[in-house]
């Protein structure tokens, strides 16, 4: 029998994985916004977060949570960092005890500074729950471009029951059990992003921009595994994978908006004119503290969030850097 899938949220990556679930099972896509729900359903498109894309016809939306959770037999979350509880709390009577959680949030909650599977477990009953995440442009799955993905959860059976329902030919899944790490990847990558924007903002070279990428892979691996990451999950697709792909792409919001701030925009008029959750905005002070509170050093994400307080103009925040007193590469 085939499983059910219900997904909560519907931008650009949760449509996207809706839209790829469809294809192996039948799905449901929780939006807020009747307007999307009824464009996906009668015109196959979310014009909103994916124009000009054509989703597959099986795919069914509602605005309705107890529509879409009743009943499903796996439960993915596309929902952002920052609304991820409450978007638990909303669902929470509706879904069954056993059924698996997947998040794709790459956030950490404010004030707690918890991972999003940490967050389902705190509020829902104990289930399978994993993350998935990796180099994934919702634009590029949707036109068809092979891509992968990690797919990270210790329960073997939901990673095999999840397996099915996302893999299509040309989004290739690999499957690990470090939760942890990938969680922490996803979340400290975006903090990385905003720094390669700046620098492009800046107009600096390839040079910089790739000291930038791999002194912040560094960065993320060390606070990775001060929370118990295993450091090799930093070096595939969840780490610079999908560091690259943010740090590089056009499509990346959190590259735009690092480049916004390096051409002297400021944070608030950067945010109210994206139309879209740039996670790496809200993570940078969270991922700040937290490295601050287990005595890790990052230098570049301290940077980006001065930067975001307006305590350094860009090009004072990247000599500040350069100027920093001489250190190991190597430091683990």
């Amino acid at each position: 029998m085939s499983a059910r899938v219900a997904v909560i949220g519907g931008g650009s990556w949760g449509t996207t994985v809706a839209h790829l679930c469809a294809y192996n099972t039948p799905t449901v896509l929780y939006v807020r916004n009747r307007a999307i729900a009824y464009a996906i359903n009668h015109k196959r498109v979310n014009s909103r977060y994916l124009a000009g894309y054509f989703l597959h016809p099986d795919l069914r939306a509602t605005t309705e949570i107890a529509e879409a959770v009743e009943g499903a037999d796996v439960l993915i979350m596309a929902v952002p960092s920052q609304g991820f509880r409450n978007a638990v709390k909303q669902l929470s009577p509706y879904i069954s005890n056993d059924t698996p959680v997947l998040s794709l949030a790459k956030g950490l909650e404010n004030n707690t500074a918890m991972r999003m599977t940490e967050v389902v477990l705190s509020e829902l009953s104990d289930r399978p729950v994993g993350v998935l995440t990796g180099p994934n442009l919702a634009k590029e799955i949707m036109s068809g471009y092979a891509t992968a993905a990690v797919l990270a959860m210790t329960d073997q059976s939901a990673t095999e029951q999840i397996y099915r329902v996302l893999a299509v030919n040309y989004f290739r899944i690999y499957i690990g059990t470090d939760v942890v790490g990938a969680e922490m990847a996803g979340a400290t990558k975006n903090v990385i992003a905003l720094a390669s924007g700046i620098a492009e903002g800046l107009g600096a070279g390839n040079n910089t921009k790739a000291a930038l990428i791999t002194r912040g892979l560094a960065e993320m691996t060390r606070l990775g595994v001060a929370v118990g990451g295993n450091p090799l999950t930093f070096a595939g697709l969840a780490g610079m994978g999908d560091l690259v792909a943010t740090c590089m792409s056009t499509q990346s919001r959190n590259r735009h908006v690092g480049e916004r701030l390096g051409q002297g925009m400021s944070i608030s008029k950067i945010v109210s004119s994206l139309g879209q959750v740039a996670e790496g905005v809200k993570s940078t002070p969270v991922v700040v503290a937290l490295a601050k509170s287990l005595g890790v050093s990052m230098p570049i994400a301290e940077t980006v969030q001065s930067i975001i307080d307006n305590e350094q103009s860009p090009a004072e925040a990247l000599q500040a850097l350069l100027d920093r007193p001489l250190t190991s590469e190597i430091n683990f």
